[in-house]
């Protein structure tokens, strides 16, 4: 799941760039594939590779439908899938992508040889299904940390500890700086409500010169920045704003983004740092950061159904990419592996009745560093393309440790301040999560509807979406624990972001339940002939009774 510490930057052109009304092709190698993607979104490969066996054991073949005419589902269809995406196949994924990551100087970040060796997995698992996988290929700006530090030099020598005490914001600037600091605008009191920053009169009396010490607050990051750098300030310290809120941690370290670069070097704290510091007298740091922006290339995959309508096409997407710091198993593996899962057992479950709907798999690169796959793939959509996208379904997340069952709040009434767009259709998806999990007697609940996911370009283009997270860096409270057990006061996934996100770090049960979802939603979405984007009603087009169980079967913020 994108955090703040990464770069937002924009992406740059590819060999040809696919705009509205462009008449040309894109060409990107995808293995010894050939592929061709063109602006309405359709891919071809001429070359789709080699043939081989899933370590799962697959489904007897039926018999192809007669394309062109709905086929009838099958009243137990949506039982058969969820049946055939076992836990295991899915871990069998995981493991594919933990050796990716061993391989690899132990990530799978966007643009490094982990993140080439978990595509080729992908690809090569996908071509044995039966599909012909397309590497949509993308270039980007990336902000890089080479080394950070922070130490008190005066009244007390202390070193701190990157990435525990402190993290350098993203788009920082690069620098070695001395200096005493000078507290802006803070207030330790009460609820701590601060607008810390947020105006050049803060600064007024400032010592050009200082380290500016703010506090997380009312405006951005890159706001308080830039006022401070206007101020003279040297650098910047933010620490955390230390107040109660949910779902958010507002006391542990701040791991942010100023959204552009600075031309002084910014860390984020913990507020009991920042506390500290603003309460010691004569106090004086070090801040010496090595940072800057560098090209990355990378590639999203792209695998259509061969069957279904196009102009009614489903993108079921995870992103692929890791963070530089660990392997990436449940941010993002766990989505990646459900979906892929799902698409191999969706070609053997639909041979003899094929889908309505086109459904489109794609695998992202660059999440972690802005949503720069997914944003690159809908830029290059001409309006054809974005009319013919019924929905999207997007997966980031699916096996956190101390896993809350969370669905995009796509209709808003649990977030109605939430200002991201809410396209209608996506409130009908965040319904059929919802009725299946109930159906299953498992409870679920709402996450906000933010746009901090893949799912961000597509609703900023009214095309419908939702999907399933299963938590983050966020904390878990007494009512989640007492509905979905777990922690209360620990973190959803306690190594998001970190070396320990590794095959250890899933909640197998939790993951087994996220994939039958995400196989059934696949399915009800690729069968329905509703006027989604219209309003219409899915819940009709149901492919079985919502009460079949299936038994579990395994042992950064801008503000």
């Amino acid at each position: 799941m994108k955090t703040p510490r990464i770069l937002r930057g924009t992406a740059l052109a590819a060999a040809v760039v696919l705009t509205a009304g462009t008449a040309g092709p894109v060409f990107a190698e995808s293995g010894g594939a050939r592929a061709t993607v063109t602006n309405d979104g359709t891919a071809a490969v001429t070359d789709s590779g080699g043939k081989g066996h899933h370590p799962g054991k697959p489904g007897k073949p039926g018999k192809p439908g007669k394309p062109g005419k709905p086929v009838k589902p099958v009243k137990d269809e949506s039982a058969k899938l969820r049946a055939a995406v076992t836990l295991h196949n899915v871990f069998d994924h995981l493991e594919g992508l933990q050796d990716a990551a061993d391989a690899n100087d132990g990530n799978r970040a966007s643009g490094t040889p982990g993140y080439e060796a978990s595509g080729q997995y992908i690809e090569d698992q996908l071509r044995r299904a039966g599909y012909k996988p397309v590497r949509q290929d993308f270039s980007y700006d990336q902000f890089a940390v080479t080394s950070e530090a922070l130490e008190q030099t005066a009244p007390t020598a202390t070193v701190y500890t990157a990435g525990t005490d402190f993290t350098t914001m993203t788009y920082s600037g690069a620098g070695d700086v001395t200096a005493p600091v000078s507290a802006v605008d803070i207030n330790l009191s009460g609820d701590r409500v601060t607008t810390s920053g947020c105006e050049a009169e803060d600064f007024s009396g400032f010592a050009a010169g200082s380290i500016a010490l703010m506090q997380r607050g009312e405006c951005s990051f890159g706001i308080k920045a830039a006022n401070a750098a206007a101020a003279g300030a040297s650098g910047v310290v933010i620490f955390n704003q230390g107040d109660e809120v949910a779902n958010d941690d507002r006391f542990g370290l701040v791991n942010g983004t100023l959204g552009e670069p600075s031309t002084i070097p910014v860390v984020g704290t913990t507020f009991a740092i920042g506390e500290a510091l603003a309460g010691t007298d004569g106090v004086e740091l070090r801040l010496n950061i090595d940072a800057g922006v560098q090209t990355t290339n990378s590639f999203n995959i792209l695998a259509d159904t061969p069957r279904g309508n196009a102009d009614r096409t489903v993108v079921v997407g995870a992103h692929l990419d890791s963070v530089p710091v660990g392997p990436g198993i449940n941010d993002n593996g766990s989505g990646s592996a459900a979906i892929l899962e799902t698409a191999i057992q969706l070609a053997e479950t639909t041979k003899k009745h094929p889908l309505q709907n086109r459904v489109r798999f794609a695998f992202w690169g660059g999440e972690e560093d802005g949503l720069q796959g997914s944003n690159h793939y809908v830029e290059q959509l001409d309006q054809d393309g974005l009319d013919g996208t019924l929905a999207n379904l997007n997966f980031d997340m699916l096996g956190s440790p101390n896993l809350v069952r969370f669905v995009y709040d796509g209709d808003g009434s649990a977030f109605p301040e939430s200002d991201a767009p809410r396209p209608t259709g996506s409130d009908e998806i965040e319904r059929i999560f919802e009725e299946y999990f109930a159906g299953q007697k498992l409870a679920s609940a709402p996450t906000e509807f933010s746009g901090r996911s893949d799912y961000s370009a597509f609703i900023l283009n009214d095309i419908p979406a939702g999907g399933l997270f299963s938590g983050a860096e966020g904390v878990k409270t007494e009512e989640e624990a007492a509905v979905f057990g777990g922690t209360a006061g620990e973190a959803y996934d306690p190594c998001y972001h970190q070396k320990c996100d590794d095959l250890g770090n899933i909640n197998r049960r939790g993951l087994d339940q996220m994939s039958d979802a995400v196989a059934h939603a696949v399915l009800t979405f690729a069968r329905t002939d509703a006027d989604l984007r219209g309003g219409g009603d899915v819940r009709s087009k149901r492919l079985a009774p919502a009460d079949v169980d299936l038994q579990f079967r395994g042992d950064e913020a801008l503000k």
